[in-house]
């Protein structure tokens, strides 16, 4: 298909698009109840063990966090870093909407894994489809995405690290914190299950299918090209 036959649409309109859907695939994911992935593994640990603490304002401790080492491994603030943090912020409250709003989705009226294993099977797949298509729509435009994948970007440009190489490091370390977490929180195993290996082994090539069947049908503009080159991490 030509680039002249392609759909253009705006990259702001697919930011706010990705965001909803990846908190809505989170929010599924995370009710099925068979391992949530690692990337969002250590927040969800932290909103079971605290309680009087939303999903989503975990993610903003857990980002918080995250951001403060990006600055000290950057060397620098910038004050365009903070659309990273803006983004868990806006994310954060799309995921705790969803969970309240949608009752399948809300620990209170749906305890997680309280469903038939086939119907937990199906939310798991789907939300793991759903969630890679909607990180390959963050990657199809300019505006920061979350902390962590902002963190993984810029510090591997920064440093010239292999980017692939990196991620994977960023998403085990992740893995290993998320583990410390429930043995030390709970004494077993919460949060993190086979569905977290499966999403760990698919994600990446579900991403790179998504990736290519945007760039077949559309092409992303952003609407204003000044932000744009003011948001790129130098």
């Amino acid at each position: 298909m030509s680039s002249k036959r392609k759909i253009r649409f705006p990259s702001e309109l697919l930011y706010v698009l990705a965001i909803v859907l990846i908190a809505f695939s989170v929010a599924m994911v995370t009710c099925a109840d068979l391992g949530v992935s690692m990337v969002v593994a250590p927040a969800y640990i932290l909103s079971l063990r605290l309680s009087f603490l939303t999903f989503g304002q975990c993610e903003y401790i857990v980002q918080g966090i995250v951001f403060i080492l990006f600055c000290f491994l950057m060397g620098r603030f910038r004050v365009r870093y903070l659309g990273s943090f803006l983004s868990c912020v806006i994310y954060g409250a799309v995921l705790d909407a969803w969970r309240k709003v949608v009752p399948l989705f809300n620990p209170d009226v749906t305890p997680p894994g309280s469903m038939p294993m086939p119907a937990r099977i199906t939310l798991l797949a789907v939300g793991m489809t759903l969630t890679s298509f909607a990180v390959a729509m963050f990657m199809k435009t300019y505006l920061p995405p979350q902390v962590i994948d902002f963190f993984v970007k810029g510090v591997a440009a920064h440093y010239r690290l292999n980017y692939t190489k990196f991620k994977i490091s960023c998403d085990v370390s992740l893995l290993v914190i998320a583990f410390a977490m429930t043995l030390i929180f709970f004494g077993g195993i919460r949060g993190i299950g086979v569905g977290t290996l499966v999403m760990t082994a698919l994600n990446g090539a579900l991403i790179g299918m998504f990736l290519k069947l945007l760039d077949r049908f559309f092409e992303f503009t952003p609407i204003w090209p000044r932000l744009e080159e003011k948001l790129r991490i130098e």
